[in-house]
């Protein structure tokens, strides 16, 4: 007979994790695939900040991959996505997460991936009533419709909530072996994962991506403000993740790196940007996004300043490097009053 394989959409969390250990237990090859879109949490502030540098660091989605015995394709979609980011059809969440738009896209292109490689379906860990946005019984219908995978989606941790689809019905899985969670609690997956001796897995609640999360969304609207255009590349949303952004002016805004790791980050990008550090006293790098004339600089070097061991100090010298010129301003530290809680992103 030939060996039945499906394509599991893997995250990293603990629901998809479930679900492709599911339908591996019940003899079906399964394979995983990861989306990479740059808005992934997956530890990266954790690898910057000296701070988080005890955090355990991994990535959750190789992770899982190894603990499940299973082949991981990890595919890079950073420039397909942007569409789905940007012109999201249904719309975003509580932030700038377009989480309906972005299950149709991830489960399309891993159902066009099962077609390519002689596949026969698609593994999600959607459950009914888990997210507000992409995990409701209509909306389901959606990212099943949409996607084009219609009857060979199975998501076998909430199936018998559902009507059965292809893999049930021919015999591939045992509807009977399947699950019915529903709703937002998870404590069913938890006993689940003890059963199967999953003792180590990713914290389910927050998601994995930056757009859920509203500091990170109030940044990205604030870029696009800028800009003038719901535009981004890979380092414009990387920036966002680092350090602390001050807007002084409508026309520019600073990037203050708040420790020693994030400072060394920032020095990966020193050359494409006007940026300035204090020399006088320790102090952060600081990077300039956008177009400033001398007083727009003059000012960016008091703020520097009030962000370095001088605040206290008469005057702090601030090194100033523009089109790859240094030169040394003396400035006084901006006093606390004179930083507007609305200049913080």
């Amino acid at each position: 007979m030939k060996q039945v394989k499906a394509v599991s959409l893997i995250s990293g969390g603990l629901d998809s994790m479930l679900a492709a250990k599911v339908v591996l237990d019940q003899g079906v090859h399964v394979e995983g695939i990861n989306f990479y879109t740059g808005f992934c949490v997956e530890g990266h502030t954790h690898a910057i900040r000296r701070q988080d540098q005890n955090k355990q660091k991994r990535n959750n989605a190789l992770w899982v991959a190894e603990q499940l015995g299973i082949k991981l394709h990890i595919v890079d979609i950073i420039e397909e996505y942007k569409d789905v980011v940007i012109n999201p059809k249904h719309g975003y969440g509580a932030n700038l997460n377009p989480c309906l738009d972005c299950k149709v896209f991830m489960v399309n292109k891993a159902r066009e991936w099962m077609l390519e490689n002689g596949f026969d379906f698609i593994i999600t860990g959607e459950v009914i009533g888990q997210r507000p946005m992409s995990q409701r019984r209509d909306t389901m219908r959606i990212v099943s419709r949409d996607s084009g995978a219609d009857d060979v989606l199975l998501r076998p941790l909430c199936a018998k909530t559902l009507v059965p689809t292809l893999p049930e019905r021919a015999g591939w899985v045992d509807r009977e072996k399947l699950y019915g969670f529903n709703g937002r609690g998870r404590k069913p997956q938890i006993e689940l994962a003890r059963r199967f001796g999953f003792e180590d897995f990713a914290q389910p609640a927050g998601g994995c991506c930056f757009l859920t999360d509203e500091s990170y969304a109030r940044k990205l609207a604030d870029l696009w403000r800028a800009r003038g255009s719901k535009i981004y590349e890979l380092d414009d949303i990387m920036l966002l993740k680092v350090g602390r952004h001050i807007r002084p002016q409508p026309h520019y805004k600073l990037i203050i790196a708040r420790e020693a790791g994030e400072t060394q980050f920032l020095m990966g990008y020193r050359k494409a940007y006007t940026h300035l550090f204090p020399v006088s006293h320790g102090g952060p790098l600081t990077l300039v996004d956008g177009q400033v004339d001398a007083t727009d600089l003059q000012l960016a070097a008091r703020i520097v300043a009030r962000f370095s061991q001088g605040r206290d100090a008469d005057q702090v010298d601030i090194a100033l490097v523009e089109h790859g010129e240094q030169r040394v301003i003396t400035v006084t530290p901006l006093r606390a009053e004179e930083l507007p809680q609305e200049w913080y992103l």
